[in-house]
């Protein structure tokens, strides 16, 4: 959403004083939305928004709550990307089949199908 649009959108829960209360469930889950996409710094967020920085802080938090209560529904798909050719874990133990590649690097595949498919397309 743009924050332009977000901004009014909370300026009508602003009372006389220029408190923002009374936000509706919707409202914060669209502040979250906002905030997690944001790649600048939080004093930039609270400012384009038009609340204060410990104002935008208390509504993320209560955002945050409610979607760990389920008020916000998450979406009935979840894209998964798949790399075409090489799996690796380098942290996890392995599940899979390990392949010692040159240069001492170790690839690591979950299924015998990835493996497949990978020696087809060196081949």
């Amino acid at each position: 959403m743009d924050l332009a649009v977000l901004k009014k959108r909370i300026s009508s829960f602003r009372t006389d004083g220029g408190y923002v209360k009374n936000v509706s469930d919707e409202v914060l889950g669209e502040i979250l939305c906002a905030w997690e996409s944001w790649t600048g710094p939080t004093s930039g967020f609270s400012s384009s928004i038009g609340v204060s920085h410990k104002g935008i802080s208390c509504l993320i938090g209560k955002a945050k709550k409610l979607r760990r209560e389920g008020a916000f529904p998450e979406s009935e798909f979840k894209e998964i990307k798949i790399v075409d050719n090489v799996v690796g874990f380098p942290s996890a133990p392995c599940t899979g089949i390990e392949l010692a590649w040159e240069n001492g690097k170790l690839i690591r595949f979950t299924e015998v199908s990835q493996l497949v498919d990978f020696l087809k397309k060196i081949a």
